[in-house]
């Protein structure tokens, strides 16, 4: 498969897939959580309570891993992202740009005058996070056990990636 077309699959799985399992690490160690995410390209978003472990953990060291997947029942037909990177905090001029894309993925965030009061608590006291890859794997065992292929990333002149 050439790489034009690799990376076309993967940004469709990626759209078309919305819970990522994060990993980071500190002080207590490592540590795994589940969270929303929405992409532009191969940059992921996600928002999250700022006293959460892996919140506290990213604030102390923005190294990550990262990797999305279905509950598969048979081995063939695993398929999956798995990534590497370095993730960071927005600041506030760039959250309504980010808060559009993940409302187009998650509608009660783009549409919050409608949410639940909860909802809407709730989004006031999150932080909105950037994930850049690194390394960056799709995984497909259907292609053969443990069958991965790599999207090369490009560096960019500010030192994050691109797909």
């Amino acid at each position: 498969m050439t790489q034009a077309a690799l990376r076309k699959r993967v940004l469709a799985y990626l759209r078309a897939h919305h819970v990522m399992t994060l990993a980071t690490h500190g002080n207590e160690g490592p540590w795994a959580a589940a969270v929303f995410y929405a992409n532009e390209d191969f940059t992921l978003y996600f928002l999250s309570a700022p006293k959460s472990r892996h919140s506290v953990n990213l604030a102390s060291s923005s190294r990550i891993a990262a990797a999305i997947q279905e509950d598969y029942a048979d081995w063939p037909q695993i398929k999956g992202v798995q990534l590497e990177g370095v993730a960071t905090q927005l600041v506030a001029d760039e959250e309504k740009q980010v808060r559009a894309l993940y409302g187009e993925k998650f509608p009660v965030v783009g549409k919050l005058s409608k949410a639940p009061a909860a909802i809407v608590a709730a989004m006031a006291k999150v932080r909105w996070y950037r994930i850049v890859p690194e390394r960056l794997y799709f995984i497909d065992n259907a292609a053969g056990f443990g069958h991965r292929d790599e999207i090369v990333l490009q560096a960019v002149a500010d030192g994050s990636r691109t797909g």
